[in-house]
């Protein structure tokens, strides 16, 4: 009579499980949201390079003043404005010890990349980068990753999206400041599920044969 329950109740286990099919169906994507322009946040970092100036080049980390850590260019807040006026003011700044200076500046933003991805990490990013190639820029997803599930944090807002969608939005989308991208575990449910339920249902057979002795 034990045997039959046993059978019957990883039976219902087995037909309760997602098919296949089912397991790998996408999530909604939810909708990208408007574009939000790009600003720069203490802790990111400045790449400046001056023609001929190595020593206003380099990069460097805007502090929580607001401005590069720099003796000088600490004068030149740049947070919480327009990339573009950003640059303006450093370079108008650097009109006052050169004329018509060459200048080349590149913002790089914190990103944080995490989950199952082969090397977790925070990354200094160029604006141009996106999220997917922010993903494999931190080694891409494991063999447990699941692109078709990723969670971004931006701001106070979580999404939840599929980057593996020829029409996603988010994969194209651009990093930001601040950016949290986790790839999420694909679910194995022989391991996390039937094995748990099976040594349970075994633990209770075996009680009951002791008891019967």
């Amino acid at each position: 009579m034990m045997g039959r329950t046993v059978v019957t109740a990883l039976a219902a286990l087995f037909l309760a499980l997602p098919s296949e099919s089912e397991a790998q169906t996408p999530p909604r994507v939810r909708d990208a949201g408007p574009l939000v322009e790009a600003r720069l946040e203490p802790g990111d970092l400045i790449r400046i390079t001056v023609w001929r100036k190595p020593e206003f080049s380099g990069e460097f980390t805007v502090d929580a003043s607001g401005a590069p850590r720099h003796p000088l260019y600490k004068q030149v807040p740049v947070v919480g404005m327009p990339i573009a006026e950003a640059e303006r003011r450093l370079v108008q700044f650097l009109t006052s010890y050169e004329q018509n200076p060459q200048v080349v500046i590149e913002p790089l933003f914190r990103v944080t990349v995490g989950g199952e991805v082969n090397n977790p990490s925070l990354l200094a990013l160029s604006r141009e980068t996106t999220i997917l190639q922010a993903i494999a820029l931190a080694g891409g997803p494991t063999e447990r990753g699941r692109l078709n599930k990723v969670r971004i944090v931006r701001g106070n807002e979580e999404i939840e999206t599929d980057l593996t969608r020829a029409d996603s939005e988010w994969a194209r989308r651009r990093i930001l400041s601040g950016d949290q991208v986790l790839v999420t575990r694909k679910r194995n449910y022989l391991t996390e599920i039937v094995t748990p339920f099976a040594a349970v249902v075994g633990a209770a057979a075996a009680v009951i044969n002791i008891t019967r002795k």
